[in-house]
C-alpha cells in the first residue's frame, strides 16, 4: 500500500506563533507523557519553532490568560489530555491545538463506547461486557468465555490490564482494573499477534507488528524493555493494504482526526480485530508512531512538524 504524501503545509517555522507542549499532568500517565513532551519539544525548538513546555491544565489556564501562546501541542496523554476536558477548554477561548477534536477525544478515551460505534458499523472488535459498579463478574466471563480480558474503560498504556484464563483470577483481575476507573471492559481475548496502524494527515502509516520478548506487550515491554522486536511493516501486499484501511475506517469513523494510533489484534486465521484508538500516541524512544513514521522515510523532527499542522485551520474537522 503506497501512497504520496502531500507536503508541508507551511515551511516558516513563524507560522506557527509561539507554541505550547502540553504534558504531564496528573494521570497514571504522566511520567510517559514528561517523556513525549521533551521529546516533542526538542524536535519543535530543532526547527525553530518557538515552543515552551506547559505541565498540566492549571499551568495551562495560566499561560493561556496571560496570552504567553498562539497555539497548543498537546502530549498529555491521559485523562484530560485526550477525555475532551483540554479539547474543550482550547475550542471555548480560540486556541488551535493538534490531534483529534472534542467528540472524537471523548469517545476513543472510552474503550466500551468505541467498540459500540465500531459494531453499530460492522467493524470487527472482540465481543465485550461492560462490568458496571456492582456487576455479576461471574455470569459476565460464563456470557463471555475464557480467556479474557479485564481492563479500566478509561486507561491507556496497558494500565490495569490482566489477563484471565480461569474463574479464579477474576476476583484479583477485577481489583487491578478498579484502581483505576469504577466501570470495566471484560472482553474476548483474541490470541495472535498484536498490531498497531498511525493514522498521520488522514493517511494510515506502515503497520507494526509487536514482538515482545515476553508473552505479552505489558506496561515494560512498551516503555522500559529494549528486548521488544518491531516489524515494519507488519505485513505485506494486500493484507497489509486491508489492516491499513481498516485502522483509518475504525479512526474516522470515531471522529478522530489529525494523527492517532489504532491499534489491533490479528488471530491464527489472518483476522483482523480492533482493539482501541490512541488520540495521543507516546512519542518516546520505544513508541510506535516515530516507528512507523521512519519507515516511511519520516523523520522525528518532520513527524512532529506535521503534527503540528493539525492545529491550523485548514485541517481541523
Amino acid at each position: 500500500m503506497t501512497l504520496t504524501r502531500a507536503p508541508c503545509l507551511v515551511t516558516d517555522p513563524a507560522a506557527f506563533g509561539r507554541v505550547a507542549v502540553l504534558f504531564g499532568g496528573d494521570s497514571s500517565e504522566r511520567e510517559v507523557s514528561l517523556n513525549s513532551g521533551r521529546n516533542v519539544l526538542e524536535a519543535l525548538r530543532a526547527r525553530g519553532i518557538d515552543a515552551s513546555g506547559i505541565d498540566g491544565v492549571p499551568a495551562l489556564i495560566e499561560a493561556l490568560q496571560s496570552r504567553r501562546f498562539d497555539r497548543v501541542f498537546n502530549i498529555m496523554h491521559g485523562s484530560a489530555g485526550e477525555n475532551g476536558v483540554v479539547q474543550g477548554l482550547l475550542e471555548a477561548i480560540g486556541v488551535p491545538y493538534t490531534g483529534s477534536r472534542v467528540l472524537g477525544s471523548a469517545l476513543t478515551l472510552d474503550k466500551i463506547r468505541t467498540k459500540q460505534v465500531w459494531l453499530s458499523l460492522g467493524l470487527p472488535t472482540p465481543r465485550y461486557e461492560r462490568l458496571a459498579v456492582g456487576a455479576d463478574v461471574s455470569a459476565a466471563a460464563t456470557r463471555l468465555g475464557f480467556p479474557l480480558i479485564i481492563k479500566p474503560s478509561l486507561e491507556g498504556s496497558s494500565v490495569g490490564v490482566s489477563r484471565v484464563f480461569q474463574p479464579v483470577d477474576l476476583a484479583g483481575a477485577v481489583a487491578l482494573a478498579t484502581r483505576y476507573g469504577r466501570e470495566l471492559l471484560m472482553e474476548q481475548l483474541i490470541e495472535g499477534e498484536e498490531y498497531t496502524v498511525a493514522i498521520l494527515g488522514g493517511m494510515a502509516l506502515p503497520s507494526i507488528r509487536i514482538v515482545p520478548a515476553g508473552e505479552y506487550y505489558d506496561y515494560h515491554a512498551k516503555y522500559i524493555s529494549d528486548d521488544t522486536r518491531y516489524v515494519c511493516p507488519g505485513l505485506q501486499g494486500e493484507e497489509e493494504s486491508s489492516l491499513r484501511r481498516l485502522a483509518l475506517e475504525a479512526f474516522c469513523a470515531c471522529g478522530a482526526a489529525g494523527w492517532g494510533r489504532v491499534d489491533v489484534m490479528r488471530d491464527r486465521s489472518g483476522g483482523n480485530w480492533l482493539l482501541e484508538v490512541n488520540t495521543t500516541p507516546g512519542m518516546t524512544s520505544h513508541s510506535l508512531v516515530p516507528k512507523a513514521a521512519a519507515a516511511d522515510g519520516i523523520s522525528f523532527e518532520e513527524l512532529v512538524w506535521r503534527i503540528l499542522e493539525t492545529s491550523l485551520v485548514e485541517v481541523q474537522q
